[in-house]
C-alpha cells in the first residue's frame, strides 16, 4: 500500500484539548483508522511541525479524506506527502539511466 507522511500543526483549541485531555490523540488516531488507513508511526515534534505521522492508506483519494476531515475540524492544519521507501525507489532504475 502506498506510504504517505502528514506534517500537523495544532491550533490554540487543540492544544488546549490536548492539555486537558491528553488521550485525545489516540482517540483522533482511532478515527483516523476508521477511514480505512493505518498509522505506522507517530511522533510530536519541537519546531514549526508539531506532529510527524508515517501512514499506510489504500489511495491518494482516501489520504486526501483523511486530511480534510481532520482539517475541517479546525483543530490543526497538515501537509501531507507521498513517500516512496528507498529501495523500492532504487529499483525504479534498475542498472542506472541510460
Amino acid at each position: 500500500m502506498p506510504l504517505f507522511v502528514m506534517l500537523s500543526t495544532i491550533g490554540p483549541d487543540g492544544f488546549a484539548t490536548l492539555r486537558e485531555n491528553p488521550s485525545r490523540l489516540r482517540e483522533v488516531n482511532r478515527d483516523v483508522e476508521s477511514m480505512g488507513v493505518k498509522i505506522l508511526h507517530q511522533w510530536a515534534l519541537l519546531g514549526p511541525y508539531d506532529f510527524i505521522n508515517v501512514i499506510e492508506a489504500p489511495d491518494e483519494k482516501t489520504m486526501s479524506r483523511v486530511a480534510t476531515t481532520l482539517a475541517a475540524r479546525g483543530t490543526l492544519k497538515t501537509q501531507t506527502f507521498t513517500a516512496i521507501e528507498v529501495d523500492d525507489y532504487i529499483d525504479l532504475f534498475g542498472e542506472g539511466l541510460t
